[in-house]
């Protein structure tokens, strides 16, 4: 066990003054709207708020129901045959049946060298039932390297928005990358490529670049303490240290977890991917909780990340 490296004061620019869509924002709104609606003689109950985060998704969250093997959405799922895929080599799409809701956002997911989809299958659904429209990629080969799967990761989210069958249920504007190994490697090449991802999660990630100082993607990275593939030291951790200290950023390494601690069914890693998901495509601070002040666990070898811990 490694000593837990001395966590960050820096302020963190989303987790404790929101991000992108910041609840400054979200505050002018309220107030305009509550204006306007005193303007026209519309009372508002007492303790009534004239707006809401109009992104969330679902009832307010607890550690039950993020460590849950499904969320509170019915799920139903399609495959994309490669032939009718650009881009990419199919694969298959997991989304919530719930259309009262709005849209979703959405989530690319590749797997790893020489592995399929199969192998991440467990993470569609999962996803899904959290309120998310997931696509679980196959590569166009076997063998692609990361750059390669970045690419295919961007031409499924493109896919999704403007081709798939369940495109009317995506908000174009909330989308999110993930993968496993040079599919993690893959997921920091798309966020390198395309700024205007709300979030990336690269696990057990593989990559020869090791600087990645150009991603302002919001990223969280899970390493494995007793990885061998992608050794943390020379992977997950330099990936996450080159990260921009201005970026939303988290490096989390799982106590005693190989290279493939992915590819089964894993609690402390889906809790935290939907956390940073929540928090980042759906900008639901209702899940601040989760990620700020820091998680401690007997699963958790090693958490860094930019949030200001007391």
């Amino acid at each position: 066990m490694q000593p837990r490296e001395a966590l960050s004061l820096t302020p963190h620019p989303s987790l404790s003054l929101p991000s992108r869509r910041s609840r400054g924002v979200r505050l002018i709104t309220k107030v305009c709207l509550a204006l306007a609606l005193a303007g026209s003689g519309v009372a508002l109950a007492p303790g009534a708020q004239a707006a809401e985060n109009p992104y969330e998704r679902g009832p307010a969250p607890t550690n039950a129901s993020i460590e849950a093997s499904r969320g509170p959405f019915a799920t139903s799922q399609t495959s994309v045959p490669s032939l009718g895929a650009s881009g990419f080599g199919g694969g298959t799409i997991y989304y919530p049946t719930d259309t009262s809701q709005g849209t979703f956002g959405a989530i690319a997911i590749s797997p790893g060298y020489t592995a399929r989809w199969s192998s991440l299958s467990w993470l569609g659904p999962r996803l899904a039932s959290q309120g998310f429209v997931v696509i679980g990629i196959e590569t166009n080969t076997l063998y692609d390297q990361p750059a390669s799967r970045g690419r295919q990761l961007l031409a499924a989210l493109d896919y999704l928005v403007q081709s798939s069958s369940v495109r009317s249920r995506i908000d174009a504007g909330r989308l999110a990358v993930a993968g496993h190994s040079m599919g993690g490697g893959g997921s920091l090449e798309a966020a390198d490529d395309r700024p205007s991802l709300q979030a990336a999660i690269p696990l057990a990630p593989w990559n020869a670049t090791k600087n990645w100082s150009g991603i302002n993607v919001p990223t969280m990275i899970i390493g494995g303490e007793s990885d061998t593939v992608a050794p943390v030291s020379t992977h997950s951790q330099p990936f996450y240290t080159s990260i921009p200290a201005s970026a939303e950023k988290a490096y989390m390494e799982l106590n005693g977890a190989s290279h493939f601690f992915p590819q089964t069914s894993n609690t402390t890693m889906a809790k935290y991917m939907i956390s940073w998901m929540k928090r980042f495509i759906d900008d639901d601070t209702r899940y601040e909780q989760f990620l700020c002040p820091a998680p401690r666990s007997t699963a958790i070898e090693e958490y860094r990340d930019t949030c200001p811990h007391a």
